[in-house]
């Protein structure tokens, strides 16, 4: 299992983090690819939290944790997010987190396979060089 943490940039005009997350948890379980692959959760990451909550007037519900099976690739995963961005109508910059590795996405990366090769290849491998015996790009 690898896990991910995924925060929505409370700065960023729309619904508001936790709207935002659960938007994208709902999306991730409808997708064909993911659902049987990806368990997540909304929490309160305590660690962000201000008091009185975030600056959309969330009462924190600020992290959307993923554990993900060995079967999905983060490709895949990151296919799905971004796929996500582009629905919506103002697209959220989105932070995803793998251990110490942390990659925003603004959903512009969509459009640009080389960004998309470096964000995957910086999630499994933990730097922006791709190994292909080690990254799997994912492609769906």
């Amino acid at each position: 299992m690898r896990e991910y943490d995924l925060r929505v940039d409370p700065y960023t005009p729309g619904l508001g983090p936790e709207t935002e997350l659960r938007s994208l948890l709902l999306w991730l379980r409808e997708d064909e690819t993911v659902r049987r692959e990806a368990r997540g959760r909304i929490r309160s990451s305590s660690a962000i939290a201000a008091p009185g909550g975030t600056p959309m007037g969330s009462p924190g519900f600020d992290l959307l944790q993923l554990a993900v099976g060995s079967s999905l690739s983060t490709g895949s995963l990151v296919f799905s997010v971004l796929q996500w961005q582009a629905s919506r109508r103002r697209p959220p910059a989105l932070t995803v987190r793998r251990g110490p590795y942390e990659i925003t996405l603004t959903g512009d990366e969509a459009g640009d396979p080389e960004a998309l090769h470096r964000i995957v290849a910086a999630l499994e491998n933990g730097s922006g060089d791709a190994d292909p015996d080690e990254a799997d790009d994912g492609a769906a």
